[in-house]
């Protein structure tokens, strides 16, 4: 060991833990966290205060980039030169900052992720928005300390005459911790600082009717609310923003999505590269071509969509899956007094009003200090003026300057200064004209002293000139709001992203199910032998046939009285003729309980629908209930108790209702009752029902079908087995009593068979017919003839020998017209009309009541 040298022994880790917390200090308030008053970090304030010592404001003309680097390196931040230019570069780009600071001519980068020019090509200046945070800075507003080597002085922080934090936001990753600041609109910030200084107890609620939300510099939209709610009434919080797009048709009938503005922080072309990716890996669908038109006038990215493709369904996709929505995580954290706070709107505002106090009183100190210097100087020249021979004869008197200012101070009781100012007055002050100049310099000095004097001992004027200034800065700066605000938004629901369209579901006798778009269905002429629909075994053939929208909750009552819940678009999709999906893949519950009903609802959540809508229950044997939606409208995964079904029984099917419609019950024999629904009083969820028609004891004899009227202008359509069918106005079925046994709708022959189905249609209603074959026409029931109720029909579809009908639909009528080849195609081998349209005599009527109820059971 070195003579005077000495090894002191300490802990490593407390030596560790020292070093640790140190640096962490140091890099929190010297390089990442920015001081709330002013809105910079170290670097950016010695930047700006570089630059302004070096001349380059507004007025002046730009500098070379390097030029400014090399000054504030030299003077003032002693690292990379990196580190300056790309603060300095960044400051200057109009889509990082609100409102930029610097004046960049040349190549500064772009939104693209384009780097700048090397330092040595481009130029700078302030803008002048820089020189109202620099403004001041020469009357002792702001503390000064010394720079990296004690040689120079710079500002600790800026006078600032706008809160350039809320303004320009701010981000940085300190040592465990980290700040996110958002920028803000200055009109709107302006506008709530006011509020504030008007009243200091306001709230962070009150403060977001004037600052309602982030403005980004690239525009966009904010997507939801609650995420900007809870930034600034907490300082944390997190924003979704989306690109603003909008959709355009091209000349030749193209579709396509127009996007101008891309949320904050994008890479622009990063962004359509991944997208580009992601097409190509099947990945997001409907687009056929990518292309970036942007250009000197503003951005501009189109997307080329398919013809089958649906806008808004491939937007919300591209939402999902790009940056074309993205989140900002607001972290306000910034240095309050030297030290890390988390603050919300409230104290942003707060910490910068309070700063901008300060710098007032130190101003107007300074200024009355200076008021003060000047007014004691004219006072010895007044004084001089008054006394002007005897003054000129002492000075005159005198041997040198010295003795002359020392004379002066022991004649005139001036002080120095004074005395100074009076031996270096000109000899034209000396003249009647300057002399009133002087007298009235002094006058206005005393009533500025005086002003001055009134600011210093009254806050209230302080916040005056506190809102003044801010007022004069929205004025000259202030702007709309780039950024739109959709409160409505939230997270995208996986619901959006699936096309809304109707889909024709069918469920088969085994139990495959699938969907199928309905534009794959053509509408074929009456008599047409049929498309070949679902694929089947030979022993399976399509029971159930549904309409609903990809959109609707699909209700499904099995034959035992179970409900289960399912959204259409869960349902598998496949092709005309796919075969579809065992439905137990989907609810397991099923495999034993095959489905008798399925009903679409549009929206279950809405109590005002589910409480004044109900559903009307048939089963085979007769049994009518009726019970409000509310009951079914919670979805459990396990399904619920529909209703009770009695001992060799099962369900036939269900409705939706208002609670006045009439009710049509037909049975498998051709007879049908209705009645009105105000008859089946409302009932539990688990009852078992009443009775509504009374089956035929010959044969055996079932119900085949439920219509519930609501619209008395409708007919009702009946269909048989062997393909017979008519319509035949409603009136044709007078009103009875629940449980008659009704009047005959069909006459049944061996010819057509048992009836199948009843149908509530119009003139603008389609026919969907499926066989136990899985052959399916579609015809339209403007085409089936309105007949007598008892007659036998006319024929529907041909049916081969061996088959009968399965299944009948009704769906709104197709607007595409038909081309005579397709049409004929659909027809070969149907029936002269004049060999179909065979008419009966109408049957007996015969009515009677049965007012025997099955028990409820609750």
């Amino acid at each position: 060991m070195a003579e005077g040298e000495k090894i002191i022994p300490i802990n490593i880790e407390d030596e560790m833990r020292g070093a640790y917390i140190d640096y962490s200090m140091s890099v929190i308030i010297s390089r990442a966290l920015p001081d709330v008053r002013d809105g910079l970090k170290p670097v950016h304030r010695r930047v700006l205060y570089g630059m302004s010592e070096l001349g380059v404001s507004y007025t002046k003309a730009h500098k070379k980039s390097a030029r400014i680097v090399g000054e504030v390196l030299g003077k003032y931040h002693p690292h990379g030169d990196s580190s300056v230019y790309d603060t300095m570069v960044r400051m200057a780009q109009d889509w990082s900052l609100r409102y930029p600071l610097v004046d960049g001519q040349g190549n500064f980068g772009s939104i693209d992720g384009d780097s700048p020019a090397a330092m040595r090509y481009t130029e700078a200046r302030l803008k002048r928005l820089a020189d109202e945070l620099l403004g001041d800075l020469d009357k002792d507003t702001v503390d000064f300390q010394p720079n990296f080597d004690d040689s120079l002085e710079e500002p600790s922080v800026m006078p600032a005459k706008f809160p350039n934090l809320l303004v320009n936001g701010s981000s940085g990753i300190a040592v465990g911790m980290a700040t996110n600041m958002a920028p803000h609109n200055l009109t709107e910030v302006v506008d709530g600082i006011v509020a504030y200084l008007a009243n200091p107890d306001i709230t962070v609620q009150e403060l977001m009717e004037f600052v309602k939300a982030p403005d980004f510099p690239t525009g966009g939209v904010i997507y939801g609310y609650e995420g900007v709610r809870q930034a600034l009434e907490t300082g944390r919080g997190r924003v979704v923003m989306r690109a603003k797009a909008t959709f355009e048709t091209t000349p030749s009938g193209k579709e396509q999505i127009i996007v101008t503005e891309v949320p904050y922080m994008v890479n622009k072309a990063a962004m359509i590269q991944r997208t580009a990716e992601l097409i190509n890996e099947k990945k997001i669908e409907g687009i056929a071509d990518l292309r970036d038109e942007s250009d000197r006038e503003g951005m501009r990215i189109v997307y080329d969509l398919k013809r089958d493709a649906v806008p808004q369904v491939v937007l919300n996709n591209l939402f999902k899956y790009t940056q074309l929505q993205s989140t900002f995580g607001v972290n306000n954290v910034a240095l309050v007094k030297g030290r890390p706070m988390t603050l919300n709107l409230r104290d942003l505002i707060h910490y910068f009003v309070e700063h901008r106090g300060d710098v007032i009183v130190r101003r107007t100190r300074f200024e009355l200090a200076e008021a003060q210097k000047r007014a004691h100087i004219l006072e010895g020249l007044l004084i001089a003026l008054d006394h002007l021979d005897e003054v000129i004869a002492l000075i005159r008197a005198s041997r040198d300057p010295e003795l002359a200012r020392t004379q002066l101070i022991e004649r005139f009781a001036l002080s120095d200064v004074q005395a100074r100012a009076i031996l270096d007055m000109r000899l034209q002050r000396l003249t009647g004209l300057e002399r009133d100049k002087i007298v009235n310099e002094y006058q206005e000095l005393m009533k500025l002293i005086d002003h001055l004097k009134a600011v210093l001992e009254s806050p209230e004027m302080q916040r005056d000139i506190i809102r003044q200034e801010l007022l004069d800065i929205r004025d000259r700066y202030g702007d709309s709001r780039r950024t739109e605000i959709e409160y409505a938004g939230g997270e995208i629901d996986f619901e959006s992203l699936i096309a809304e369209e109707s889909m024709v579901i069918t469920i088969s006798n085994e139990g495959y199910i699938k969907r199928t778009s309905l534009d794959e269905y053509r509408a074929q002429g009456r008599g047409g032998v049929g498309a070949k629909g679902v694929s089947t075994k030979d022993t399976d053939f399509t029971e159930h046939l549904f309409i609903a929208s990809t959109h609707d909750f699909l209700l499904l009552f099995t034959e035992g009285g179970r409900l289960f819940w399912k959204k259409a678009y869960e349902l598998p999709e496949g092709g005309k003729a796919a075969k579809g999906r065992p439905i137990q893949n989907l609810i397991p519950e099923l495999a034993d309980d095959p489905v008798r009903s399925v009903l679409n609802v549009r929206d279950l959540r809405d109590p005002d629908y589910a409480q004044n809508n109900y559903l009307m229950f048939c089963t085979e044997q007769g049994t009518v209930k009726k019970t409000t939606l509310e009951a079914y409208s919670r979805p459990r995964a396990a399904g619920i108790n529909a209703i009770t079904i009695n001992e060799g029984d099962r369900l036939l099917d269900v409705q939706l209702t208002t609670g006045s419609s009439e009710v049509i019950l037909a049975s498998k024999l051709g007879r049908a009752v209705r009645f009105n629904e105000e008859n089946v009083r409302p009932m539990g969820r688990t009852a078992a029902g009443v009775r509504g028609i009374t089956l035929s004891e010959e044969g055996e004899d079932r119900v085949v079908g439920m219509v519930c009227l609501a619209d008395p202008n409708k007919e009702l359509l009946v269909v048989s087995e062997n393909g017979y069918g008519k319509r035949s106005p409603i009136d044709d079925y007078r009103i009875t009593n629940r449980g008659a046994k009704g009047v005959s709708t069909l006459k049944i022959t061996d010819k057509t068979g048992a009836l199948v189905s009843i149908k509530d249609v119009n003139d603008d209603d389609d026919l969907m017919i499926i066989n136990r074959s899985g052959l399916t026409i579609r015809l339209r029931v403007a085409e089936v003839r309105s007949i007598g109720r008892a007659t036998q029909g006319v024929r529907l579809i041909k049916i081969s020998e061996g088959d009968e009908i399965s299944s009948v639909a009704k769906v709104a009528a197709d607007d595409k017209e038909l081309g005579a080849s397709e049409d004929a195609e659909q027809q070969e081998g149907g029936l002269p009309s004049a060999l179909v349209d065979d008419e009966l005599p109408a049957a007996d009527e015969e009515t009677a009541t049965a007012d025997d109820e099955t028990p409820d059971t609750e």
